[in-house]
This record gives structure tokens, C-alpha cells and sequence, in this order.
């Protein structure tokens, strides 16, 4: 059989049988790896779009309730204190730096050395790990009844308030050879250097109504005295922190302007009352 049926050779590849080359195969592969690469760039740039998002969620969620816990503690404010929290920008560069740009605290009903009223604050430049704020404001309202409360350390003889924007009539009475007297001056408030600031407008003095300038005509000296402003110190009722800018009336409330020392957050004597002189 092997005689017969010889095996023959098989014949070199490259003469009798030659590669076939497909034309274009490598160039269309190569395409097809470039058109690949963008939907991979894509999908990476969505995966880190949708975290970053999620951390930002995350962090608005979270930061609120930090926050409100360490205002509570820096200020032995009671624990159910209702406090709302919010935060300026995209928070997460903000995280990672350490600092907060802004932040806005707001609530209803928040009392200092007695006084109770609403309070929005703005605090700019917030560290996270410990240290001043860069600067700090706000507004506190607060309602007649508070506002009597505030100016009982002046020698005004006060028994009720009224507001009348942008005034506030303060009645009371005084003896006069045993004989009460009825008596009410009206005043525009305001604030210097950190005290309540007002300014008489009108007195009337048993049903008799005078302005500034018949007051000092029918009382003299003694009216001339009583028609300048009358400076009432409230630090000791307030943070030593806290500082009265302005003050003035709106509506049915005492609209009371803040500056905040930005130290109030890490010094204690700051976050004490003050004293009055």
C-alpha cells in the first residue's frame, strides 16, 4: 500500500498556497476601537456625575442635623430647639476644604436672657474642624410684649406698649403729691453702639399732648432733658457675642439687627450675657 499510494509533501505556504489578506480588516478594526472609546468615556463621566450627585444629596441630608446639634451645644440651647438649617453652593468642595461658604439658620421662637423671639441668621465662612467664623448677621422679631420686657431696665414708667410704625407709645403713670398721673411718650426707636436708642416725639401728660419743642417750652430745663434720647443698655440680656445694630418697628413686631462676633463660636465668655456699665 505504501508503494501505491505515495504521500506526497504538502506545499510551502508561501508559493502555492498564499495568505489571503482581507482588504481594509486592520484599519476597520482599528475604527471600530476608536468608535468604542467615547461611549466608554461617556459612561465613566455618567457613573461620576450620578455619585457625585449622590454624595451632594447625601451631604445636604446630613449636614442639617450636624449643624443644628453643634448650635445647640454652643449655645445650651435646649435640645427640642427648632432650628432650621441651609447651606449655600455645592456643598462637597465646601466639605472637603473644611469651610462652609454660607449658612443660613432660621427659627421661629429662640430665647436669650429672657427675651423670646424669631431669629434669621446668616454665618459666612463656617469652619468644620474648629475655629472663628469669618462674619455673621441677622434679624431677631419679637412682639410688644417682648419689646416691654427689653426696656424695663430704663426709667421710663411703663405699664403697657404700643407700636404705631415707626413709633412706640410707652403709657404709664407717676405720683405728683400722692396723686397718680397719667402719662404717655411716644418714641421712634433705633439703636448706638449696641444700646436701644429712643428718640421722644410726643408726651402726653394728663390728656394734654406736646410735641418735642412744647415740652421744652412748657417744662423748661426738665423738658429739654426729657425730649433728648434715651439710652437704654440691653447687653446683659443678650450674647456677649451679639451686638445691636439698628432697631426699628414693623408692623405688629421689633425688628432688632444683629452683628455677630465671628469668635462666638469658640470663645465662651462670647456666648455668655453681657454686663451693662
Amino acid at each position: 500500500m505504501s508503494d501505491d499510494h505515495p504521500t506526497l509533501p504538502y506545499p510551502e505556504a508561501s508559493t502555492e498556497h498564499p495568505t489571503l489578506v482581507i482588504p481594509g480588516g486592520q484599519e476597520q478594526g482599528r475604527a471600530r476601537r476608536r468608535r468604542r472609546w467615547p461611549w466608554v468615556v461617556a459612561v465613566i463621566v455618567v457613573l461620576i456625575a450620578v455619585l457625585v450627585v449622590a454624595a451632594e444629596l447625601v451631604a445636604r441630608a446630613v449636614l442639617p442635623g450636624v449643624v443644628r446639634g453643634l448650635v445647640i451645644e454652643q449655645l445650651d440651647l435646649p435640645q427640642d430647639q427648632q432650628l432650621e438649617v441651609e447651606a449655600s453652593g455645592i456643598l462637597l468642595p465646601q466639605l472637603i476644604g473644611g469651610r462652609l461658604d454660607e449658612l443660613h439658620l432660621t427659627t421661629d421662637a429662640i430665647t436669650f436672657g429672657g427675651i423670646t423671639g424669631a431669629a434669621d441668621v446668616t454665618a459666612v465662612g463656617v469652619p468644620l474642624r474648629g475655629g472663628d467664623l469669618t462674619d455673621a448677621h441677622g434679624t431677631v422679631r419679637i412682639d410688644q410684649a417682648q419689646f416691654t420686657t427689653l426696656l424695663s431696665a430704663s426709667d421710663l414708667p411703663i405699664d403697657e406698649i404700643a407700636f404705631d410704625e415707626p413709633n412706640v407709645t410707652a403709657s404709664g403713670s407717676f405720683d405728683v403729691f400722692g396723686m397718680p398721673v397719667p402719662v404717655a411718650l411716644t418714641v421712634t426707636p433705633g439703636a448706638d453702639a449696641g444700646d436701644v436708642l429712643l428718640t421722644p416725639v410726643e408726651l402726653t401728660l394728663a390728656g394734654v399732648t406736646l410735641d418735642a419743642a412744647g415740652i421744652a417750652e412748657r417744662f423748661g430745663a426738665l423738658g429739654s432733658q426729657i425730649t433728648q434720647p434715651q439710652r437704654i443698655c440691653i447687653a446683659d440680656q443678650l450674647p456677649a457675642g451679639l451686638t445691636v445694630a439698628d432697631l426699628s418697628i414693623d408692623g405688629t413686631d421689633a425688628v432688632i439687627d444683629v452683628d455677630v462676633n465671628g469668635a462666638i463660636a469658640t470663645d465662651e465668655a462670647l456666648q455668655q450675657n453681657g454686663v451693662c456699665p
